[in-house]
């Protein structure tokens, strides 16, 4: 599943969207809108997805690389794409639209690796209590040992959603790239085990074997 958020409904000429922020003004809500907006991470999370990515629509490299990853999955996937609607919502997110506002605005989530960004990497993310702190490499005694690093196939994802949480105005960077990608049984996998386990335990396995696991009479 690839989800387009531009935070409005283009297509149909500019109507507000579940991804619209709060107090967004469109033709369908003129004095701004009085709901918090759907955030698609929080929506996979909750339905207990096992893979959820990000990416920008004008970072063709970026693309690319989640989307091999969500087609790699084996079961469903959602990818998050950002992308501006130049008509109707032109500049929704300008803030990581180019590659010097990624370097500032995002930072690039990749399993096994450290939890850095910033234009010289010199930002990190460290746990402090039950959430994520900014921090800045070789300051207030943080070194790079003290950065986290991204376990995107951990089952227990809470810190994939926090990581998929941040960036709204929070003062965190966005997460690009792939936040969760979990191995776990398919519905389609488990459902066919399930017709062959209960198929092996039964006398027939198709309509002319059924009429013959009973008695059978010959008319004359």
């Amino acid at each position: 599943m690839i989800l387009l958020n531009n935070r409005i409904y283009g297509l149909t000429k500019g109507q507000y969207s579940p991804t619209s922020p709060r107090g967004f003004v469109s033709k369908s809500s003129p004095y701004g809108t009085v709901e918090d907006p759907f955030r698609p991470a929080e929506l996979c999370f909750g339905a207990r997805g096992h893979f959820f990515a990000r990416c920008v629509a004008t970072d063709a490299q970026g693309t690319v690389d989640v989307l091999k990853a969500a087609y790699a999955h084996k079961g469903a996937s959602v990818t998050e794409v950002l992308q501006n609607c130049v008509i109707f919502n032109d500049g929704c997110h300008e803030a990581v639209y180019n590659k010097e506002g990624r370097k500032r605005n995002a930072i690039y989530v990749r399993h096994g690796e450290k939890l850095v960004f910033g234009e010289n990497s010199e930002y990190g993310l460290v746990q402090q209590g039950f959430g994520l702190k900014v921090v800045e490499i070789g300051k207030d005694g943080y070194t790079i040992d003290d950065i986290l690093v991204h376990d995107a196939h951990c089952e227990d994802n809470t810190l994939q959603l926090k990581l998929a949480l941040m960036g709204n105005g929070d003062g965190f960077p966005i997460a690009l790239g792939v936040i969760r990608d979990v191995d776990a049984p398919t519905y389609n996998d488990a459902v066919y085990a399930q017709i062959a386990e209960v198929s092996a335990q039964k006398k027939y396995h198709n309509f002319t074997e059924l009429l013959e696991t009973n008695d059978t009479w010959t008319v004359q």
